[in-house]
């Protein structure tokens, strides 16, 4: 009996063997392709651009700077508090965005005066409060960098005692970041 199996694989190694290692070799051509094609450099970019941020206002002064680590009082509420934001000031109101992008709202609160958010690429947001409630955009407008959309004003009644500012705030990802290391503030 053993004969006979031996007998039966031959034949059906004579019969397809042929198709088999073909087979094979097809596989491990495709295989090799694959994987080269994987580790090789096309051109094509896999990280975007790097992004152009602008100043939020022309000539201005930093008023508060950000701070996560060290406390600093606030004379409007008469308490200590990181200021996780950066308040400009400027004889020139206006206010730019810092990046294209959308705006996600536009609102007002005695706390934060008007304020607008704008959704950029790569998961940033930017905040802008005690604006003039005469802001120049809308929910779902698409901005350009360096483009108006509003005035620094003293509507923030939180930091009253700053005067007419703009209180900038930047995120990434959710998380708030300290816009020093995004914007050129080279007159600090």
């Amino acid at each position: 009996m053993e004969i006979k199996r031996a007998n039966k694989f031959v034949e059906f190694m004579k019969k397809f063997g042929l198709y088999i290692a073909v087979g094979a070799v097809v596989l491990i051509v495709s295989l090799t392709l694959g994987i080269t094609a994987a580790l090789r450099d096309d051109g094509v970019p896999t990280t975007t651009p790097e992004l152009q941020f602008h100043l939020p206002m022309q000539n201005a002064t930093i008023v508060k700077d950000f701070s996560s680590t060290e406390l600093q009082e606030n004379e409007t509420l008469g308490q200590w508090e990181a200021h996780l934001s950066i308040d400009f000031a400027s004889d020139d109101s206006a206010v730019m965005a810092v990046l294209g992008g959308t705006v996600q709202s536009v609102t007002t609160d005695t706390l934060n005066g008007t304020t607008i958010v704008i959704a950029h690429s790569d998961g940033f947001v930017s905040t802008y409060s005690s604006l003039a409630d005469s802001a120049q955009v809308k929910e779902g407008d698409q901005v350009e960098a360096g483009q108006k959309i509003g005035d620094a004003s003293n509507s923030a009644g939180r930091e009253e005692y700053l005067g007419a500012h703009l209180h900038f705030t930047l995120e990434k990802d959710g998380l708030k970041v300290d816009p020093n290391n995004y914007l050129e503030l080279q007159n600090k």
